[in-house]
């Protein structure tokens, strides 16, 4: 387990410093529009129809033809009345009963339900037939259950992955350049604000603190010890222990707010530009993968951040320090 934990931290860390030597390259400088693609026919399916994102994929594929050659083609729904909605705001043509429906009418999956403990499930026998997978975030419910689903994925060489749109964009990436450039032995803790709830339906706090972990997760990196919630009559707040001695405090609060405490003083590092539809190029690392096959982030990575939220759920209960349990 320790093997496995470091060779997964060693691997993720080193997808993180990657991303932030590609966004310290792009520092500053407002971008261009996203990549629009290939070109190449891609039909698309979602399974899932709760979200509003379901919506607003079909709107982007089929209305705005942001990605030309791509088509959302059909959509599965928890429901009647979901996949209904789903299909006419989102201008997509068919509605299957059953998931297994959409196989030989696809080219790609979108997995889209808003509780993540129904992710693997459904992704699992699309990626053993070799269709490229997207599973909106959270990756999974459980850690364990992810490492099954990139298993199984390297098994078959099938492209997987999962991405938060608050993470994965311009905006983002200048932020993360801007820390990356203070002197790393000079921070000596940080507050993250992101909204969240521990009371959600759909998992606690992995329906939105998905996000915040994210984006933490790109700022800081991913080698995290252990968390800790503390509670006080409905409030409450996360610390995340690095292995390497910062101590990161999570608020859950509306806004993507970042403050870095130096010897100097408390720095906000704020975005130095704003870009039109964000979601926008995530979608576009999503449609890069479906027509290369390039992955837009390792396998490695999409655990830490599950292991994460199940150690803040643990701490909810305990109010006390949860190990990241990578291996499950």
């Amino acid at each position: 387990m320790t093997d496995r934990r470091q060779f997964m931290h060693t691997l993720g860390a080193g997808a993180l410093a990657a991303l932030t030597a590609a966004a310290a390259v792009r520092a500053q400088t407002a971008p261009g529009p996203p990549d629009t693609g290939t070109g190449k026919k891609v039909r698309v399916g979602i399974i899932g129809a709760e979200n509003s994102h379901t919506i607003g994929i079909g709107r982007t594929f089929n209305e705005r033809k942001m990605f030309p050659g791509v088509e959302v083609v059909a959509v599965w729904g928890e429901t009647d009345e979901f996949a209904r909605n789903a299909a006419e705001k989102g201008r997509i043509p068919k509605i299957v009963k059953h998931q297994s429906e959409l196989m030989g009418q696809i080219d790609a999956l979108i997995i889209d339900h808003r509780h993540a403990k129904y992710h693997v499930a459904s992704a699992i026998p699309f990626v053993e037939a070799g269709i490229p997978t997207f599973v909106d975030k959270p990756f999974c419910y459980r850690a364990k259950n992810g490492l099954k689903l990139i298993e199984i994925a390297e098994s078959k060489g099938t492209p997987i992955t999962s991405m938060s749109s608050a993470a994965v964009n311009p905006v983002m990436d200048d932020m993360v350049a801007q820390v990356a450039a203070l002197d790393p032995d000079d921070i000596r803790s940080v507050v993250i604000t992101g909204p969240s709830s521990i009371t959600s339906k759909y998992g606690g706090i992995f329906f939105y603190g998905i996000h915040t972990v994210e984006r933490l997760f790109r700022f800081f990196g991913d080698d995290v010890e252990a968390v800790r919630a503390t509670r006080n009559r409905g409030r409450f707040t996360f610390q995340f222990k690095y292995t390497g001695g910062l101590i990161a405090t999570y608020v859950p609060v509306s806004g993507w707010d970042l403050y870095v405490g130096l010897s100097k003083g408390l720095q906000q590092i704020k975005p130095r530009f704003e870009v039109e539809n964000g979601t926008d190029y995530m979608y576009s690392k999503m449609i890069r993968m479906f027509q290369t096959g390039e992955e837009p982030r390792s396998h490695e990575s999409l655990i830490p951040p599950i292991a994460a939220l199940e150690a803040m759920e643990r701490s909810v209960h305990s109010e006390d320090w949860e190990l990241l349990l990578i291996g499950g």
